[in-house]
């Protein structure tokens, strides 16, 4: 058995809440964090069905994508599905955690498995996020500036883009004079030090700032610290929604809306009116995004693939790219695939499950 909190926190570190819209519910739903897990069932929704299943499997946590709680709950009486959900969770002792929109924000996350499945190569977020990230400084004596700046990198700190363990280091000097109950690292109590230091930079996520200034701290050789942080406008190009990719041989539009349909066993595809020009650069976000059909025509993609696009949405393609829906419940299907290898990954034997009791609720004739 797993403690619930150590596979939040594995969850969290991978896709921090602070990355939901905010609009979202992301989290844990229901459940005591300190609880023992002897086992998960992950879905993409959690449902009266999912949680019986759950039960049926003796496991104790159902993980979704969705969260079950969106808007406040002002009772729990089971007159609502929400309710009814969270009323047998409680009954049943069953944990829910969801990691929705954070998981949507993340390289590697819900929007990377989509174009995975399309076999995007040369991927990038659609539109990155402003202001997720912070320059930290610090001043270390130069024989212990290696020590420090790994034990920061190990932290979370250094990544930009395709690259890791990336540090600004500039050599310079720093004072300072101990006094009484102090215990220097070099120098004397009360005399006033010249110290060969060195500047380190780096660049953090914010949500990892306790951490890398923790780790820092604790390598640092100094009583006290001397650092900076600040924050940043820059775009995170590892972090925001929707991605971007291209497609290693074009294809015909047609040949491409087949193969999306069988790649994502989409029943239809609502689209635009074909351009008749090869299918070279593809833009994704899977659930409803809409509101990132501007970023696709503005990174020059032939087509936008995603769900729940609205009537008058579809005319904003304005024949500059083909807008092609699959659905909500299509385009996110395999966030449960993503779930599951990360579990496993983590906790490989630990018995994790995919539900096989859910369905899309949206229906063809």
């Amino acid at each position: 058995m797993i403690p619930l909190r150590d596979i939040t926190s594995y969850l969290e570190g991978l896709a921090a809440p602070s990355l939901q819209e905010s609009y979202d519910n992301s989290g844990l739903q229901v459940g005591d964090p300190g609880m023992e897990v002897h086992g998960i069932l992950v879905a993409l929704d959690a449902s009266e069905e999912v949680l019986l299943e759950a039960e049926e499997l003796g496991f104790n946590l159902v993980l979704t994508h969705h969260p079950v709680i969106f808007g406040g709950l002002k009772s729990i009486t089971g007159r609502s599905g929400p309710e009814r959900i969270v009323k047998l969770a409680i009954q049943k002792d069953i944990a829910i955690y969801s990691g929705h929109t954070n998981f949507d924000a993340i390289t590697g996350g819900v929007n990377s498995a989509l174009a995975d499945r399309l076999g995007l190569v040369d991927q990038q977020i659609l539109s990155p996020i402003s202001g997720g990230l912070k320059k930290v400084v610090v001043y270390v004596p130069h024989a212990q500036v290696e020590l420090v700046r790994q034990a920061m990198f190990d932290a979370g700190a250094g990544l930009l883009g395709n690259y890791d363990n990336c540090s600004f280091n500039m050599e310079g000097s720093g004072t300072f004079r101990g006094g009484e109950g102090s215990q220097p690292f070099a120098g004397e109590t009360g005399v006033f030090h010249q110290e060969p230091e060195t500047r380190l930079e780096t660049i953090i996520p914010a949500e990892l700032s306790a951490r890398v200034v923790s780790a820092m701290c604790a390598a640092h050789p100094y009583e006290e610290v001397a650092y900076d942080i600040y924050p940043l406008e820059n775009k995170d190009p590892l972090r925001g929604m929707g991605m971007i990719g291209r497609l290693e041989n074009p294809m015909d539009e047609e040949v491409f809306l087949g193969f999306l349909k069988d790649r994502f066993k989409a029943s239809v595809v609502r689209h635009t009116a074909l351009l008749g020009k090869p299918v070279r650069k593809v833009a994704v976000c899977g659930g409803s995004g809409s509101f990132l059909l501007g970023k696709a025509k503005a990174k020059d993609a032939d087509v936008f693939v995603t769900g729940d696009m609205k009537y008058h949405q579809f005319l904003e393609a304005e024949g500059r790219l083909v807008v092609m829906d699959i659905g909500h419940f299509e385009s996110e299907q395999f966030t449960r695939e993503l779930f599951y290898d990360l579990l496993k990954k983590k906790f490989p034997k630990f018995a994790v499950r995919l539900s096989e009791t859910e369905k899309n609720p949206i229906k063809y004739f």
